[in-house]
């Protein structure tokens, strides 16, 4: 029993949708048809993407990039605006999720070494508000966008088209936010010196990257990309392979079988298509803060061709409650870990900031 509290605490939104999974097979029975909800594709770029940036931390390139990027931070203004875009760009290549793995814990020791811990939550919390709206910018910078982009089998002009205006208007808007969660003057910030490790290894998985880029762009089947990463993987770097958030493809799966079963129930797909005509920005961006953006995006694809307004309506829909973006909830955990945490105050900052940016982004995209 107390493995599987444990099991659900950890794997919250996996074991909710394999529940959900679970109680739509009672209405719809299992048939042949099942095999039709789930997306090869996706789960095999999830999966090939998840281990080459792996392969990219193991080689310790995100640590380099940021100790050379802080050499330009000769005052608090300028360094505010680097930590929060950080972030914001490396989630255009990395994801969302990996961004904010990477820079979360290097911002907590940065504004402890120079004794401004303050600033923490602050700068935490537009880190996360950047990481969100920066992985909008391309199809592999968050999940969602990657099954959008294969499910309505979009061009790059046409997801670009979607995407660029609220992507520049977040970069605005997040620039001039940073440049006041830390004081003009800092204290002189000693950099430590961080060497890129295994260069060997880092030209793989650059290599592995852009096989895996030839996919999305779909110039390589994606069944030739899985084979070509796992077995580079295989020889080069087995330990790799465990490490992709299985938990990750699992919840996919799941909601793919929920999306399917309701596509196949009248009155929900009704009630759906009903919602999604009035609005469909809207409808995507309130189910995000109930079930998180990427289950949203799943779940609603099957009820509507209306792509720029899902897309989004997910993407800004990660903005608001913690669970709206689960990589929200990574930002979360990693603070909550730091000593003297305010969760109270982290809270009351985080809705305030995510408020605002919807409040902001959505009048926006439903203008355009």
């Amino acid at each position: 029993m107390s493995r599987i509290k444990e099991f659900f605490k950890k794997e919250t939104v996996l074991a909710v949708s394999a529940l959900a999974a679970i109680a739509t097979m009672f209405l719809v029975p299992p048939d042949v048809s099942y095999i039709g909800y789930i997306d090869f594709k996706v789960l095999c770029l999830l999966f090939c993407l998840m281990a080459v940036v792996e392969g990219f931390q193991y080689c310790g390139i995100f640590s380099w990039l940021c100790n050379k990027l802080l050499k330009f931070g000769k005052n608090g203004r300028l360094l505010g605006v680097i930590l929060v875009l950080l972030p914001f760009f490396s989630a255009m290549i990395v994801t969302n999720d990996v961004a904010l793995l990477t820079f979360v814990p290097f911002t907590v020791m940065l504004l402890g070494q120079i004794n401004h811990p303050e600033s923490v939550i602050p700068v935490l919390v537009l880190q996360t508000v950047a990481a969100n709206l920066g992985s909008m910018a391309t199809p592999v910078g968050n999940p969602q966008n990657l099954f959008l982009y294969g499910h309505y089998d979009l061009s790059i002009a046409e997801f670009f088209s979607a995407v660029q205006l609220l992507t520049l208007i977040s970069l605005i808007l997040l620039s001039a936010a940073a440049m006041f969660v830390l004081p003009r003057q800092l204290p002189e910030i000693e950099r430590i010196k961080v060497k890129l490790q295994h260069r060997r290894k880092l030209i793989l998985f650059t290599s592995l990257f852009t096989v895996c880029l030839l996919t999305v762009f779909r110039i390589l089947h994606y069944g030739i990309m899985m084979a070509i990463v796992a077995a580079a993987l295989l020889i080069f770097q087995p330990g790799i392979l465990k490490k992709p958030d299985l938990a990750l493809l699992a919840t996919f799966v799941c909601f793919f079988i929920v999306s399917g079963n309701l596509g196949r129930m009248d009155t929900v797909r009704d009630c759906l298509e009903a919602l999604l005509g009035k609005s469909t920005l809207l409808t995507a961006a309130a189910a995000s803060q109930v079930i998180s953006n990427v289950p949203a995006a799943v779940l609603l694809s099957g009820f509507t061709d209306r792509w720029c307004e899902l897309m989004q309506g997910v993407n800004i829909g990660g903005l608001g409650t913690p669970i709206a973006s689960l990589a929200s909830l990574i930002t979360l955990k990693l603070y909550l870990r730091t000593p003297d945490a305010d969760a109270k105050r982290f809270m009351v900052i985080f809705m305030l900031a995510n408020i605002a940016g919807l409040a902001i982004l959505l009048p926006i995209a439903a203008f355009v």
